[in-house]
C-alpha cells in the first residue's frame, strides 16, 4: 500500500496526460478493429502470448521456443493481415479535423436537391423493387472505381438514376457514383466484402457495399432487387429496413452536418473550386 501511496504522490500532470492520450488512442483502435475480422486474429494473438508465458513458467522449452520464434515472425505477418484495417486507420487520422477546414455555414440548397433527387430514385426503385447501387465519395478519392465504369458526369436526376438502374439496360448491374452534385460514371465495379460471415440474406450488393465501406470513407446507398428493402452501408455498418425519410435523414447528417464534427463540406461539394 505504501509504494501505491508514493507512486500517487509522486506523479505529474504530463503522466496523466501520457495516460489519457495512450487510453484514447487505444480506445479508438478497439472501435477501428470492432466486429472486424482483425478483432478475432487480436485474440489469438492474446492466447499465443499467454501461451509463450505459461509454456516459459512450466520449463516446457520445446513450445516456448517455437511459440516465442512465432511471434517473432508474426510481426511480418501482422503487417500483411491486417493491411485493410491499417489502412482504415490512416484514412482515418487523415480525415480526423486536424487536417479539415471548419466552416460553420447554413445547409446547402443544392445539397439539399441534390438528396431530393436521390432520395426520389430511391423511393421509386424500393416501390418497384428494383436493384440499385449507389456511391457517394466523401474524403477518400474513388478514381480507381470511377475507372471501372462508363464515363457519365451528369446532373443528378432521379429519371436518369431510374434509367440507368432499369433491369435488362446496360448498366443496371453495376453501381454509380457521385461525386459532389454530380454522376460521374455508372457501371462501376465495387470490391467485395472480405468478411465471410455475414448472414446469407445478404446479397451480391450488399457485399459489394461493405467492401466499399471497409476501402473508403463512402456512403452506399443499396436497393434489395427481390425485396425492395433499402440499406446504407456508412462509417463502420450496414443499417438496413429503413424508410425513405430516415435514409434522407442518413444522407443529410453524414453530407451537411458533419462539418460540425470536423468533415470539410466546403471540399466535398466543390465550392472552393
Amino acid at each position: 500500500m505504501s509504494i501505491v501511496l508514493d507512486i500517487i504522490r509522486n506523479i505529474r500532470i504530463v503522466d496523466i496526460v501520457d495516460i489519457i492520450i495512450v487510453a484514447y488512442v487505444f480506445y479508438k483502435f478497439l472501435m477501428l478493429v470492432r466486429e472486424t475480422r482483425a478483432e478475432q486474429l487480436i485474440k489469438g494473438i492474446i492466447v499465443l502470448l499467454i501461451a509463450s508465458k505459461v509454456s516459459e513458467w512450466l520449463k516446457l522449452y520445446m513450445i516456448h521456443y517455437i511459440l516465442k520464434n512465432t511471434l517473432t515472425l508474426g510481426v511480418v505477418a501482422l503487417l500483411i493481415v491486417f493491411q485493410p484495417e491499417l489502412r482504415r486507420a490512416l484514412e482515418y487520422i487523415g480525415r480526423s479535423k486536424v487536417f479539415s477546414k471548419n466552416i460553420g455555414e447554413s445547409i446547402d440548397k443544392e445539397a439539399e436537391s441534390v438528396i431530393d433527387e436521390l432520395s426520389t430514385a430511391i423511393a421509386d426503385m424500393s416501390r418497384n423493387k428494383i436493384g440499385a447501387l449507389v456511391v457517394i465519395e466523401r474524403e477518400t478519392g474513388l478514381n480507381e472505381i470511377i475507372q471501372t465504369g462508363l464515363n457519365i458526369d451528369s446532373k443528378i436526376i432521379s429519371e436518369l438514376i431510374l434509367n440507368i438502374f432499369t433491369p435488362k439496360t446496360p448498366l443496371h448491374d453495376g453501381a454509380i457514383v457521385i461525386r459532389k452534385d454530380r454522376i460521374v460514371s455508372a457501371g462501376c465495379l465495387l470490391p467485395l466484402t472480405s468478411n465471410f460471415s455475414l448472414n446469407k440474406e445478404l446479397g451480391t450488393r450488399h457485399r459489394a457495399a461493405l467492401g466499399m465501406m471497409e476501402n473508403s470513407d463512402a456512403i452506399v446507398v443499396v436497393v434489395s432487387e427481390e425485396t425492395g428493402i433499402i440499406s446504407i452501408a456508412i462509417d463502420g455498418k450496414l443499417q438496413r429496413y429503413l424508410d425513405i425519410d430516415t435514409m434522407k435523414k442518413i444522407l443529410k447528417n453524414a453530407l451537411i452536418v458533419d462539418y460540425h464534427r470536423g468533415i470539410n463540406i466546403r471540399k466535398w461539394w466543390g465550392k472552393n473550386d
